[in-house]
Parts: C-alpha cells; structure tokens; sequence
C-alpha cells in the first residue's frame, strides 16, 4: 500500500483527497498545511508519495519541492494547482515535479495520476 503526504493549506481539501484515496487503497499517513510542515512531515514519515498544493502561507509548494528534492532526490511529488497558474506548474516540472493535477478535480484524476507516477 503506497503511503501519502497530503499537503494543502485548505482543510476540506485535504479531506477530499483524504478520502478519495483512501476509498482506493492508499494509505494516507500524514497531512501538512504548508510547506514548512511539509518538509518537517517527509523526514519524519518517509511517505512514498507527496501531493503538494502551490500556493500556500509561509512556503509555497514550489519551495517545498525543490527542499524535498534537495533532501531525497528520489522524491515523488504530485503538484495539485488551481487553473492559472501554468507557469508555476512548468516550473515545478522542471524543479522534478512528477507530475500535477489541476483544481478542481474528479476523484479518476487524482487516483490515475498517482496510479501513473514511475
């Protein structure tokens, strides 16, 4: 059972995504509502997957990325972005993004996009 980070700043958000992967058969192990506890919750849970909201208080998704980059280069981060935000979208992809979903979404796009990830 693979085991996610759920990163967001908007609670309902992460119960959604909670709960569609959850219903299939991810395990969700921990839940950060910006970037700093993003990194602080990687180290300590080791998740094998991150989904990771853009734009966030304190630190953005993208700054998030590239530390837990730096940190394991093997990282496999989703990018989760509202419509409109096309460039930092590209930018997170260069930075080693492994792939995004745009908001909003349907449970089959969030559950594919991970299902997908190498």
């Amino acid at each position: 059972m693979k085991k996610v980070l759920i990163v967001d700043d908007a609670a309902f958000m992460r119960v959604s995504i909670k709960n569609m992967l959850t219903k299939n058969g991810y395990e969700v192990i921990g839940e950060a509502e910006n970037g700093k506890v993003a990194l602080q919750k990687y180290q300590e849970l080791g998740p094998d997957i991150v989904t990771m909201d853009i734009t966030m208080p304190e630190m953005d998704g993208l700054t998030s990325l590239k530390k837990i980059l730096e940190m394991d280069p093997g990282a496999r981060i989703v990018m989760i972005s509202a419509m409109g935000q096309e460039s930092m979208v590209r930018e997170a992809v260069l930075s080693g993004a492994k792939g995004f979903i745009v908001k909003p979404f349907k449970e089959d796009v969030i559950v594919a996009a991970l299902n997908n990830l190498p």
